[in-house]
């Protein structure tokens, strides 16, 4: 049985973001809000949460992995970013993006798309999740929450404890929140691509 946690989202309780942290670094998977839905996430470096989160989705190696960053100072230690994408980066962060790059060798090979070498990036506009990944003090493993079958992101906290308390380790409830996924924009080649049009304005890109 999981914990459940109701986080207040414009003024978290200091308490359980480091309750919440805890959780995930010894190798817990959590439930949290974002600003485009729920997502899944665990530590980067765990093997064993990878494969839970996997199991969850029914996702395999193809699927691309998300790297919840809490601001670009940690982006050019895992992808590979230029000039003009950086600035755009700048310009449009946080929010409900997931930008994909080439990864570095600081990416664990696991968490990269087997053919392609990428990884996504996402600094989303959430105040939990941004006060998750401080006190985290490193990006987060992050995959959005839609279940098998489905293609809306889950967006009800509650709904979401029905279905999953038994198969994570920890729900935040922050709230209903939207079913649009993030805009995915593809960084990997020279120039950007949009991939999936979602909660994230596209003009910037385009």
């Amino acid at each position: 049985m999981s914990q459940y946690f109701y986080v207040h989202p414009d003024n978290p309780q200091a308490r359980l973001i480091t309750q919440a942290a805890a959780i995930i670094r010894n190798g817990g998977v959590v439930i949290y809000p974002t600003d485009s839905g729920y997502a899944l996430g665990c530590q980067l470096e765990n093997k064993s949460a990878l494969d839970r989160v996997c199991r969850i989705r029914k996702i395999d190696d193809k699927h691309n992995f998300t790297l919840l960053c809490r601001d670009l100072s940690e982006l050019s230690l895992y992808a590979r970013v230029d000039n003009s994408a950086f600035r755009l980066l700048k310009n449009n962060t946080p929010g409900a993006y997931t930008f994909i790059f080439k990864g570095t060798k600081e990416v664990p090979r696991r968490l990269m798309n087997a053919k392609r070498k990428t990884i996504g990036i996402r600094v989303p506009d959430n105040k939990i999740a941004l006060d998750l990944l401080e006190a985290l003090g490193e990006p987060m493993m992050s995959t959005t929450l839609i279940l098998p079958g489905n293609e809306v992101t889950e967006s009800d906290p509650e709904e979401i404890r029905d279905k999953l308390e038994h198969v994570v380790d920890l729900i935040i409830n922050g709230g209903y929140l939207g079913e649009q996924p993030t805009t995915v924009i593809d960084f990997s080649e020279d120039d950007p691509v949009i991939a999936r049009r979602g909660a994230g304005d596209t003009t910037p890109f385009e």
